[in-house]
């Protein structure tokens, strides 16, 4: 019953996940219009600017969420630690949490530039497009940023239901 609990679960995560990058295509043929749109109206130093933050967006969010997650995880590991922990094991664990912690925070540090260099580019693009223009490049920001932020919760939802299927697999014989 459990395991048809867990299946049914992943089911539905995936399902979510296939609408979740149906947006994402989506999203994405809207960014090549913004593209074109910003290509045929800023001079090439400003498109430059716009295309490096956009295709920075993604990765330093992509990177932040990505050491959060890890960082969740070593610390879920370390709360579960005993008396029973291995010495080695701990210290291994605290390592890696300070790294990540470390890593982490240069992450935001690197979010906060891209949020200046966000505002650089707003200004840049206000100079050259409509105000309902300049909306739907600040929209289009958001959603792709709430669409990278929802595809990586998913895909951590659905790992952790996959390993408690496997897990629960291996523990009947």
């Amino acid at each position: 019953e459990l395991m048809a609990s867990l299946q049914s679960r992943l089911q539905a995560l995936w399902e979510e996940q296939e609408l979740v990058l149906l947006e994402v295509r989506e999203c994405a043929k809207w960014g090549e219009e913004l593209e074109v749109l910003v290509r045929d109206l800023c001079k090439p130093q400003e498109f430059e600017r716009y295309m490096m933050f956009i295709g920075d967006l993604e990765k330093v969010l992509s990177l932040l969420l990505c050491l959060s997650s890890r960082l969740a995880r070593v610390q879920n590991a370390l709360s579960r630690m005993d008396g029973n922990t291995e010495p080695e094991e701990k210290q291994s664990l605290n390592e890696r949490h300070q790294l990540l912690s470390r890593q982490r925070e240069d992450a935001k540090d690197l979010k906060e530039n891209l949020d200046r260099r966000e505002r650089v580019v707003s200004g840049i693009l206000a100079k050259y497009l409509t105000e309902q223009q300049l909306q739907d490049y600040q929209h289009f920001v958001q959603v792709k940023t709430s669409l990278l932020i929802e595809q990586k919760d998913l895909e951590e939802q659905i790992k952790f239901f996959e390993e408690q299927l496997e897990n629960l697999k291996q523990s009947i014989p």
